[in-house]
């Protein structure tokens, strides 16, 4: 859909969002949560569960999943010698064993530190990064690094979650889908599957097939411009496979429904796009940015999570929809008690 080409502010993407709207635990079961049903071409917005999305699809239509894992990239250390209390975000690994990291308090945390984590595990802080944040490397006995991330690290919930993560966010902040490693933040989204509905839609001859972006915390960054012409996206790892490739160029010559499954997933397809609608495999980085007026390629439906005010998410959903619409669901969506953000409700965009 292309849509009038207006010039967007960031202004135009604020909206007020108390803090009851946000949801600070995930729905008792993942597929209970509510699902709004936007319909672009009429306008209408219809309020359904989750679990009523396969009505809403045929045979041979192409659900398009991302299977990155999130890690528990938040671990705690204390300096060696002082034994201040600091924060060590895990962001990706550059090398065996170093890594780039956000330190907090960073003022505390200088090069030549020892960041002490457990028995026998440390690492040894060696650069600063450009960004603020600094390059470790980790030193330990025993196990491999990720056998003790996984054991000591805690769960990287975003910002807006005003709560300390609990063990069961190990496995409700993760797809049931999650299969490849690399995430510090879950496509929200895809947290609402469960076996049911999958198995729902496999009955009824929907294909499912699986793209990977690791999703980093440029997702929670505010954009600083007014001119949405200047900002720059974060740029994060994505792989397309051939097969995968394949499965989407025969769904769309066949005039069949890919649907999206999260905005990671929609930057995915986008960035891999080559003339005539057809897509290529690929594997890289992708720092696209998405937001109104743009001409959609690839993605004819869309399941996403309400986002926040002047983020790059809502101006993905704005470009997908209309700003008009999108804001006309959300004002409905406060009034009929919508969770908001990443364990908030989903909304389907048809």
């Amino acid at each position: 859909m292309i849509q009038k080409k207006k010039k967007y502010k960031l202004a135009d993407f604020d909206y007020a969002l108390p803090k009851k709207y946000i949801a600070q635990y995930p729905a008792k079961k993942r597929d209970g949560s509510k699902l709004m049903v936007v319909h672009r071409d009429s306008g209408e917005i219809e309020h359904k569960k989750f679990s009523n999305l396969p009505e809403y699809f045929r045979k041979n239509d192409l659900f398009m999943l991302n299977n990155t894992k999130v890690f528990p990239a938040r671990l705690f250390a204390n300096k060696d010698r002082t034994e201040a209390k600091v924060e060590v975000f895990l962001l990706r690994e550059l090398e065996n064993d170093l890594w780039e990291v956000m330190v907090k308090p960073a003022r505390k945390v200088r090069i030549g530190n020892k960041l002490m984590f457990a028995k026998n595990v440390y690492c040894d802080v060696i650069d600063n990064t450009i960004s603020g944040g600094r390059v470790v490397r980790f030193e330990y006995e025993g196990e491999d690094i990720y056998s003790i991330i996984d054991r000591i690290g805690l769960s990287p919930l975003p910002p807006y979650i005003n709560r300390d993560a609990v063990p069961s966010d190990k496995v409700r902040y993760q797809t049931v889908y999650a299969d490849r490693r690399g995430a510090v933040a879950a496509p929200t989204a895809g947290l609402h599957f469960t076996d049911s509905v999958l198995s729902k839609l496999k009955k009824k001859q929907i294909k499912l097939d699986y793209t990977t972006l690791h999703i980093g915390l440029g997702t929670f960054r505010p954009v600083q411009v007014e001119d949405l012409n200047r900002h720059q996206m974060d740029s994060e790892y994505f792989e397309l496979s051939p097969a995968t490739a394949l499965v989407i160029n025969e769904t769309k010559k066949k005039r069949r429904k890919v649907i999206a499954v999260g905005t990671s997933t929609v930057r995915s397809l986008e960035t891999v796009v080559v003339s005539g609608f057809q897509v290529s495999p690929k594997r890289g980085w992708t720092d696209k940015f998405i937001y109104p007026p743009y001409d959609f390629k690839m993605v004819d439906a869309l399941i996403t999570n309400f986002h926040q005010p002047k983020s790059t998410l809502l101006m993905m959903v704005s470009a997908f929809a209309t700003r008009k619409l999108i804001m006309k669901a959300y004002a409905e969506a406060k009034r009929k008690n919508y969770r908001f953000l990443s364990y908030g409700d989903a909304m389907l965009i048809l």
